[in-house]
């Protein structure tokens, strides 16, 4: 490992953040996901509200995340669909207001991408996923921030998590696909 400057050093043939703690950045960040709806179209969403922490390890492969979602900031661009969201239908907001993510550790990389472990929790139930992560390099904010860029996604079955609640359609199939996937962009900004 050799430090190209005090923000930045050199790893597995990228430049990478120095070791530290980062935040993510409200103003540049998306939390998004995409549901099949009538088995025919996508519906996208996202929660606007998300917090999260990222320690960058000085053996970047020990480094790790913990996230925090706000339920009821979910918005797919119609209030009747959020509002049966946000119920007891599915992520029941009022007992579950958050749903949280931690990592467990990188299971493996190759160039600028990594596969991130961890446990994400959904009105009280964790299961195991793995975020693919890409990460986009580092750079200095016009303000002077250290900051870094990164995209991340999964796939999960929304059922794993106690969200099975459906409609049969009279031609076949469901209203509401059990297949969910999540993509999430956005920038860290260091700690001050």
């Amino acid at each position: 490992m050799t430090s190209t400057n005090s923000a930045t050093r050199a790893w597995g043939g990228l430049t990478i953040p120095a070791a530290g703690t980062y935040q993510l950045d409200q103003a540049h960040k998306r939390v998004g996901f995409v549901a099949r709806h009538m088995m025919v179209s996508k519906v996208r969403g996202e929660f606007t509200e998300a917090t999260a922490t990222i320690t960058v390890a000085e053996d970047p492969l020990q480094s790790s995340v913990t996230a925090t979602i706000q339920a009821a900031s979910i918005t797919t661009g119609q209030a009747d669909r959020d509002a049966h969201l946000n119920s007891g239908d599915f992520f029941e907001v009022e007992k579950h207001p958050t749903l949280e993510f931690r990592s467990t550790g990188v299971k493996s990389h190759s160039g600028d991408e990594f596969v991130l472990a961890g446990d994400l929790t959904i009105r009280g139930v964790t299961n195991p996923v793995d975020l693919h992560v890409e990460f986009h390099g580092v750079g200095t904010s016009p303000y002077g921030q250290e900051i870094f860029g990164f995209t991340a996604t999964t796939e999960i079955d929304r059922e794993d998590w106690g969200l099975t609640w459906n409609v049969g359609l009279e031609a076949g199939g469901v209203l509401v696909g059990k297949k969910v996937k999540i993509e999430i962009e956005g920038e860290a900004v260091r700690e001050a």
